[in-house]
């Protein structure tokens, strides 16, 4: 498990990370979203050592990872697939990171059977697609066996059969009883990969929470129907409790109504109804909601010439 209690992080006026405190739970694939800027990667160096908090601390099954004598066999992580030398070869890159844990060169042959890289893992780092070197970076976070999974961005570069297979090892090794932590901006990835999330903005902790529950919680019951009387349909049951959107000819979507209580106000109407759909709100619909106010860097709206 990952505790982070009273997380901070400040470079100069710039709070990064703030008081942030989390406890991340084994068995479980965790989904770590924010804005750009809110601070995720800044909180996943902290907690391998890489960036020292202000203030807070980091616990590691209960201690710091410094106390750990062989950390790979703790913590894998994947935070940045290039950062790798470029002249090495796959192979020679797990061979020297397995020497300084003790592990055997079987152990590298497993992780290189795991991810698929047989063809180019004696290639030079420098020819790898940043598929291969996503491939190459979740080996190396898998060649201690360890109790902790943490990975930023995972699929980033995957193709299609890429993707599905990293989000079957994600389930399998949070399965297994581990500690599975994944940062990623890819919400239809997440809705399908994380069954816990944890949303940070600017630096702060927005939801703590299962998949499932912030999905519920962010939805408002709305249905979508069809019909030639449309127009009819969004006028008579439009109400101070129900409020009827016309984005297309012959299609209402009626706000605060469920299908079963638009049929019982249509029934007494002669009306042909052609599709009757409930409306569900979207991971990426709940999360854009919950973090547009804590969002630093937008885009704008329309091409300038």
């Amino acid at each position: 498990m990952i505790e982070l209690v009273g997380l901070t992080k400040t470079f100069g006026s710039k709070t990064a990370v703030d008081n942030l405190t989390v406890n991340i739970r084994p068995g479980h694939v965790t989904g770590f979203l924010g804005p750009n800027g809110a601070g995720k990667s800044t909180t996943m160096r902290m907690i391998l050592g890489l960036d020292w908090p202000t203030s807070g601390k980091v616990l590691i099954d209960g201690k710091p990872l410094a106390q750990t004598r062989a950390p790979l066999t703790v913590i894998g992580a994947l935070l940045d697939a290039k950062a790798v030398p470029r002249q090495c070869s796959g192979r020679d890159y797990l061979i020297g990171m397995a020497m300084t844990h003790g592990l055997s060169r079987r152990r590298v042959d497993q992780v290189i059977d795991l991810t698929g890289l047989h063809a180019v893992i004696g290639n030079r780092f420098k020819t790898y697609s940043l598929g291969m070197s996503q491939r190459l970076g979740i080996a190396a976070s898998l060649l201690g066996d360890p109790e902790i999974v943490m990975m930023d961005e995972p699929v980033n570069g995957l193709d299609p059969e890429g993707v599905a297979w990293v989000r079957a090892l994600a389930h399998q090794l949070a399965a297994e009883g581990r500690t599975v932590f994944l940062s990623s901006h890819l919400m239809s990835e997440m809705a399908q990969t994380a069954d816990h999330l944890l949303i940070i903005g600017q630096g702060r902790l927005l939801a703590d929470t299962p998949v499932d529950e912030f999905l519920r919680q962010s939805s408002e019951v709305a249905t979508w129907v069809r019909s030639p009387q449309a127009s009819e349909i969004a006028a008579a049951l439009s109400s101070p409790t129900v409020r009827a959107t016309m984005d297309t000819p012959g299609e209402v979507v009626l706000h605060g109504l469920d299908p079963l209580g638009v049929g019982e106000r249509l029934a007494p109407h002669n009306w042909v109804i052609t599709g009757l759909t409930p409306l569900t709100v979207s991971l990426e619909d709940a999360y854009l909601r919950l973090t547009d106010p804590s969002v630093e860097y937008r885009s704008a709206t329309t091409w300038m010439r």
